[in-house]
């Protein structure tokens, strides 16, 4: 076993292990270590930690100390003098008329060297731009191109999640994305949907990758002729995560039913008609296939409680209909019964009104005469004129509707 300290250089940069040389190094703390470029200032991420002598090459570099105040300052004014070479680099590069993006100056720790990063659509013939920044700077100059990647870590910046870029915050190392990985997931092929800020493939898209494989192993291909319980027929479509599928059954031209992988079985998978020769096996054998979780499937989900939702809806609006809105009593007596005392003959229940026949109020049209000779709207006094009222609001009297009982 052999004791490590973990330091990182740079936010976001790759870790590398360092012998802590008999020092306790808390996590977060700033150290100085010694590297093939000389002393170097970094912050430990991982305290003292046993690992296999496997896990790591020897020899294994020391810290030398502890950073102290001075190391501190040091490293203040060597961030910027980075300002300042930065502008002084990009006006050599126009007047030099070179083709290539600056993107960050890194000062060596004692300040003997200095390193620029730039972008680039080809190569670079910079020879003549190192001799003047080695003029400017008196110090050993080095120009490093870098791909849209390692920009993006350096640059920083947030994602299409809100979240920033996980290069920049936890990834150390770059993973291989393929768009083979955006087909697995189902997701969307179009560039703008499945591309970082980068103009590359997200690597996000590597983070659930072994979860979609090893849901392929389980679930059988599209097109594939299965059995299930309601008869067989042919996987139009896959959910890997849900891992359900969607059966266009044989004998039936409704829209496709959705199964658990665990409920059907493969006769032949992948793009293939029924096989030659086969018959199916009887409706009692394939009932067997249904599980207690299918049963409990609609639309392609599991419903927490009843099955059924007619039962929910129906629990609802009798729970709602017991339960009377405060004030509806007295909106009903004073907007529909105004002008009718409590125990008016007129002032009906709205159950009684409702409960008369169609055939009696369709028995006369408007404006019959009834027996006596006396039209439908002239009789009785009070109660036709009441009735008026009721049946017709003063808003929705037809002209000449008051003088029909005189004539």
């Amino acid at each position: 076993m052999t004791e490590i300290i973990s330091v990182r250089f740079r936010p976001g940069g790759k870790q590398y292990y360092f012998d802590p040389a008999g020092l306790t190094v808390a996590e977060g703390q700033s150290v100085i270590v010694e590297t093939g470029k000389g002393l170097e200032y970094g912050a430990c991420v991982k305290r003292n930690t046993m690992v296999e002598d496997g896990a790591v090459v020897q020899p294994l570099r020391p810290v030398v100390r502890l950073a102290n105040e001075r190391d501190e300052r040091q490293v203040r004014e060597n961030r910027g003098k980075e300002k300042e070479a930065l502008r002084t680099c990009q006006q050599l590069v126009e007047r030099h008329g070179l083709d290539m993006k600056l993107v960050q100056v890194e000062y060596s720790f004692d300040g003997s060297k200095i390193l620029f990063f730039f972008t680039s659509d080809g190569r670079v013939d910079f020879r003549a731009l190192v001799k003047d920044l080695a003029g400017v700077f008196r110090a050993r100059i080095e120009l490093r191109q870098i791909g849209v990647r390692d920009e993006a870590r350096m640059l920083g910046g947030f994602g299409i999640c809100g979240k920033p870029f996980c290069c920049s915050q936890f990834l150390d190392e770059f993973q291989p994305v393929s768009i083979k990985m955006a087909k697995t997931q189902n997701l969307s092929l179009n560039p703008t949907k499945i591309s970082g800020t980068c103009g590359r493939l997200m690597c996000c898209l590597k983070y659930e990758q072994g979860a979609y494989e090893d849901a392929v192993k389980r679930c059988p291909k599209q097109e594939s002729f299965v059995e299930c319980p309601n008869g067989v027929g042919t996987v139009s479509s896959v959910n890997l995560l849900r891992e359900q599928v969607k059966v266009r059954l044989e004998d039936s031209s409704e829209q496709p039913k959705s199964y658990l992988t665990d409920e059907i079985r493969v006769v032949r998978p992948g793009k293939g008609r029924r096989p030659e020769g086969y018959e199916p096996p009887p409706k009692g054998e394939l009932e067997k296939l249904r599980t207690q979780e299918g049963e409990q499937l609609r639309g392609g989900r599991k419903l927490e409680g009843p099955s059924d939702l007619n039962q929910v809806l129906e629990r609802y609006l009798s729970d709602g209909g017991q339960k009377q809105q405060p004030g509806d009593g007295q909106r009903q007596g004073g907007r529909r019964n105004r002008g009718h005392g409590k125990n008016s003959p007129q002032g009906q229940p709205k159950q009684e009104k409702a409960a008369q026949p169609k055939a009696q109020k369709q028995s006369q049209p408007k404006g019959a005469a009834q027996e006596g000779g006396q039209p439908a709207g002239a009789g009785n006094g009070a109660q036709s004129q009441n009735h008026k009222r009721r049946y017709r609001p003063h808003h929705r009297r037809r002209p000449g509707g008051g003088q029909e009982g005189q004539s």
